[in-house]
């Protein structure tokens, strides 16, 4: 039975996520992805992460998709007209897809996966304490790149919210 509630939970994961990449409405993407984030907090509580679960129900579906749709109605987007394919664009996220398979490819290809500090994690997995020391001490280098990519994307998000504004100063000139 555990088994379907895996596979139900994954496929609404993967389908919540495919639907907002080819979601042209934002704010239905917005939704979807409240769907993915939902279906992720259930694995979660499959895996005995309540914590986790919870974090996930509060931080991301929550309060970043609300971020996300107070940013959506700031910026006011309407679904215009499609702009032409560039190349540079398509060259460098062509680049970045091949770097990020071979990532992972390289992890699933080393023994890192099967080493003996992994095995204590997943016995300790839902300790608040064991979970505070691995995000603090294994994983600190992906939390502080977490926490780059929202600032950089915040700044993103300035830039454009001040650079569509009608009648301001980038008019005048």
């Amino acid at each position: 039975m555990i088994d379907f509630f895996f596979y139900l939970f994954a496929f609404l994961t993967l389908g919540g996520a495919l639907l907002v990449v080819v979601s042209r409405n934002a704010v239905n993407a917005a939704m979807f992805l409240i769907v993915s984030f939902l279906g992720m907090a259930a694995s979660f509580v499959l895996l005995e992460a309540y914590f986790l679960a919870v974090l996930q129900v509060l931080v991301y579906a929550g309060a970043v998709v609300v971020l996300f749709l107070f940013i959506i109605m700031l910026l006011d987007t309407q679904g215009g007209e499609r702009k032409a394919f560039k190349m540079l664009p398509g060259v460098a996220a062509g680049f970045a897809f091949v770097l990020l398979i071979m990532g992972v490819l390289s992890i699933f290809g080393s023994d890192a996966l099967t080493d003996a500090d992994s095995a204590s994690v997943v016995a300790t997995g839902s300790s608040l304490k064991a979970f505070g020391y691995q995000l603090f001490t294994t994983y600190l280098l992906p939390l502080q790149m977490t926490g780059f990519l929202l600032l950089v994307a915040m700044i993103g998000v300035i830039v454009l919210s001040k650079g569509s504004g009608k009648g301001g100063k980038e008019d005048e000139s």
